[in-house]
């Protein structure tokens, strides 16, 4: 079974983004569960939304928390590392960031940074990192293909199309492939 894990703040598109991927991975034809954990609805508050996709279906209702993958909308998120500190040993994980994490994670883990706010910026879309980690993440990990995840975003932006295509386009040519 796959389990991704997103971290990021209210208005980064989190919860949004964990919806478009479990669409992504629906359109490559695997059962899906997706869902959100967060406190106070407010910008800028803490947001956890969580992926599993498999070729049968999933029975699990718990939290995620051992997950091989992780993507990290902000940054500033990871002092200290507690949030990525339970990702498996071989796993990746994908983090908005235009300069170098130090020790960030744990050995053996997989980071590929990008400058999600940069390319959400130019795209248009503000804050809104969601997209372009998307792209990144299914390049960086092969995982589901860059049409399945393009069909996804276009039937599940709530607003700015065209843009989220486009950040997730440019997401996924800015990354490095598996390995």
């Amino acid at each position: 079974m796959l389990e991704v894990r997103i971290h990021g703040r209210g208005g980064q598109g989190a919860q949004v983004g964990c919806q478009i991927l479990a669409g992504a991975f629906f359109r490559s034809g695997r059962h899906v569960q997706a869902f959100a954990a967060y406190g106070g609805e407010r910008r800028g508050a803490p947001v956890t939304a969580f992926v599993r996709a498999d070729d049968k279906p999933i029975r699990l209702r718990c939290d995620i928390e051992r997950p091989r993958y992780a993507l990290v909308l902000d940054p500033t998120m990871l002092d200290g590392g507690a949030i990525v500190a339970d990702v498996e040993p071989g796993g990746t994980v994908v983090v908005n960031s235009g300069a170098p994490l130090e020790g960030a994670l744990p050995p053996g883990v997989r980071l590929v940074a990008v400058d999600a706010a940069g390319i959400a910026g130019r795209a248009g879309l503000g804050p809104i990192v969601s997209t372009v980690l998307l792209g990144v993440f299914a390049r960086a990990t092969g995982l589901v293909s860059l049409e399945d995840l393009q069909a996804a975003v276009e039937e599940g932006s709530p607003a700015r199309n065209r843009e989220n295509l486009e950040a997730c386009s440019a997401g996924y040519h800015a990354a490095a492939g598996p390995g």
